[in-house]
This record gives C-alpha cells, structure tokens and sequence, in this order.
C-alpha cells in the first residue's frame, strides 16, 4: 500500500488538523514552515499526535517559539550557513516603481541570472506579466501558482529552473518547497 501507514501526505497544511483525518502508527511529525500555523492549530497537532516526535522547521521562527526554545521547555538548533552554491539575497523596500523593477530584471538578467516576481493574488498575475513584457519586450515569463492544473505548477517551476524563461510570476506559493540556487 502506498504512501505506508506511518506516511501521510496531504495537499493543504491545514487538512492535517480535520475531523476525519485519523493517523496509524504516527512516529514522526515535520512541520515545515510552522509560522503559518496559528496557537489553535498548533494546540490541535499536540492534541492529536500525543506521543510522537515533532520537528518543526522555520526559517522565521515567531516569537512564541523562540521563547520556548530560550526558557529551554523546547529544543532548537540553527543552520547559520547557506547550502552550498547559495548567493545571498539583495533586499531593498522601495517605493512601487516600475522603472525600478525594469532596471533590476534588467542588471539580473544581464549577468545571466534570472528574477522571481511575486504579487500576492492570483487576480493580479495577468496584469503583472503585461506590465512586466510591456516594460521589457522579449522578456521570457512564467506563471506559477496554486489554482493551476494539476502538475502545471510544477512544470512552470522545473522549467524556470532549467532557464526556459527569464522571469517566474508567481503568488506566495513559492515560498514552500522551491529550492533554487
């Protein structure tokens, strides 16, 4: 039988924590990104998984865990070097600017990289990628988020990462699980 029992795999986070969802056998738990759950569903996993090993996993830690962890009532370690092959990441908050945005994917681009563009809906992907080709013609852009067909996501990010385009639009979706160097 596949997954095996001790195995459970979900598409939504939160469907772990559903009245229906039964576990057999459960030994381990991995919490990937635990800051995007809440103090209720958090109080629910404990309640639901009594017993089993828990490993959460942030690169934000909250606040709350990180008391935890500093009063000692929670075990922590921190990965402090990139993996390997890693480029830091340039952070600037500006002012929106689309002249900005075009001289950025343009020096990226220029030095044979490649830029992630993120907007926070769906609803403004479409206007994204016009302003983004409007801005610079020839631009080679792929779409991802979490409403696509099945595997499309996917398959727009496995082609990003091969260099089939110049630029991924996606949502926040590609937050979780996208390991790019």
């Amino acid at each position: 039988m596949y997954p095996p029992p001790t195995l459970f795999r979900t598409k939504g986070t939160h469907a772990l924590l559903g009245k229906n969802v039964e576990f057999n056998d459960l030994g381990l738990l991995v919490i990937d990104e635990e800051q995007r759950f809440g103090v209720k569903q958090k109080e629910r996993l404990k309640m639901l998984c009594s017993g089993v090993d828990v490993l959460t996993l942030s690169a934000t830690p909250i606040p709350r865990t990180l008391q935890m962890s500093l009063s000692g009532i929670r075990d922590t370690s921190t990965i402090r070097s990139p993996p390997p092959m890693r480029r830091p990441i340039k952070t600037s908050v500006v002012e929106f600017d689309i002249r900005t945005i075009r001289a950025s994917t343009v020096s990226e681009l220029s030095r044979g990289g490649q830029c992630f563009f993120v907007v926070p809906r769906i609803a403004m992907i479409a206007d994204a990628e016009l302003m983004l080709e409007r801005a610079i013609p020839g631009l080679r852009v792929l779409v991802a988020h979490g409403r696509m067909g099945r595997g499309a996501a996917e398959a727009a990010v496995a082609d990003f990462a091969e260099g089939k385009a110049d630029v991924l639009l996606a949502t926040t979706v590609i937050e979780n699980g996208i390991d790019i160097p």
